[in-house]
């Protein structure tokens, strides 16, 4: 059995418009995060579907905040990679710390570990597990998580390595729609999806 599900980035954050890295760390939405959540319109048939999130309050506002309202539910495999150390950093501030060392890092691809961190690997193993029970529980939902997550999910439905540019550039203030197939596989559905 095929289960469609779709998924959306949360709303924007401070951090986010000072393109600072964000992990685990709790960070609230900005006030025109707020705005933009309030605004944003879950298309059909996503609509009328189950609703979860990632535990962080970013995540947990923008799922109660977009519309229709729906209760929500909470699913800590949709948490935001943790950056370790890096988090509250930029990334051109990493580059220009770390030097080669940051750079060699970043070539890694799945493997990318930050101190103290998470790989994209560790949290695409984490997203499988999700992915494997919506197949089995049969019913579509909708759930609002954070990018790198969203990139895990995505490498994990087109074989990805996570070198070199995503092969389906996603645009963070639309829904992307999957499917869960009952082997444990996921495939990328629709990207792209407007909130209207």
């Amino acid at each position: 059995m095929n289960v469609p599900f779709a998924i959306l980035r949360h709303a924007p954050t401070g951090w986010n418009a000072a393109g600072r890295l964000q992990g685990s760390t709790d960070i609230p939405l900005s006030p025109a995060g707020e705005a933009a959540a309030a605004r944003w319109r879950l298309p059909a048939p996503a609509d009328h579907w189950r609703r979860v999130c990632s535990p962080l309050q970013r995540a947990r506002r923008t799922a109660e905040l977009v519309r229709p309202p729906a209760p929500v539910t909470i699913e800590s495999r949709l948490r935001e990679m943790s950056f370790g150390v890096w988090e509250g950093k930029s990334v051109a501030q990493l580059r220009a710390e770390g030097g080669e060392a940051f750079a060699a890092a970043e070539r890694l691809g799945l493997d990318f570990h930050p101190p103290g961190g998470e790989s994209p690997r560790i949290a695409m193993s984490r997203i499988a597990g999700w992915v494997r029970e919506i197949a089995a529980s049969g019913e579509p939902l909708v759930a609002v998580s954070h990018k790198a997550a969203i990139r895990a999910l995505l490498a994990l439905a087109l074989g990805w390595d996570m070198t070199g540019r995503q092969p389906v550039k996603l645009d963070w203030r639309c829904l992307h729609f999957f499917l869960a197939h009952g082997d444990g596989k996921v495939t990328l559905d629709r990207p792209n999806v407007a909130l209207s």
